[in-house]
């Protein structure tokens, strides 16, 4: 009977392990991620720690797509202070980024002089979404967690790599709201 027992919680044990085992990984921040650049070089967002970051989806065919030039302003006004934004090229939202990474660039960089970090295009919803947008969406606070609804959501990051708020597509990026969130994240 005790060999029962014994072979009993051993089955319980090797069970509980698999199923730790295939549970999914909880990230405590953003440097846990690696997406590709818009290059398709890994980039780590751990390349960022000690910065705040302002982290967007955009598109190149979106109503909101002008907001790279706040955008490009914003960061070359807070750069120097530690400040940086990254954008994460979306096409979930009425195909508004439907163009290859290569296009995407060169769109950005002739039409808005983008000099910002930019990523490779990424699933910010559905089946396919991205691991940190999981992430974003998922296991951040309620005030920030919940579903992308479209294009330019942004996220703003402390420099311990915590997400700390978020900002609908139709808040500005150089609005008071952003920059006064930014000013002070840069001062602590």
């Amino acid at each position: 009977m005790a060999a029962s027992v014994l072979r009993s919680r051993n089955y319980l044990l090797l069970g509980a392990m698999i199923l730790m085992a295939g549970t999914t990984f909880a990230a405590s921040n953003i440097y846990t991620f690696t997406p590709p650049d818009i290059d398709g070089k890994p980039m780590p967002l751990a390349d960022f720690r000690g910065k705040v970051v302002l982290m967007v989806n955009v598109a190149s065919q979106c109503g909101y797509t002008p907001q790279y030039s706040a955008l490009e302003a914003v960061y070359e006004k807070y750069k120097s202070q530690g400040f940086v934004v990254v954008g994460f090229p979306a096409n979930n939202f009425g195909a508004q980024e439907p163009g290859t990474n290569a296009e995407i660039k060169t769109f950005c960089t002739r039409k808005y002089n983008v000099t910002f970090p930019m990523y490779g295009k990424v699933s910010v919803k559905g089946d396919d979404q991205a691991p940190l947008y999981q992430y974003l969406t998922k296991q951040t606070p309620s005030s920030i967690a919940g579903e992308i609804k479209w294009n330019f959501t942004k996220f703003l990051v402390d420099r311990q790599g915590n997400v700390v708020q978020r900002f609908e597509p139709a808040v500005t990026p150089d609005s008071a709201d952003v920059t006064s969130a930014v000013e002070k994240l840069l001062k602590k």
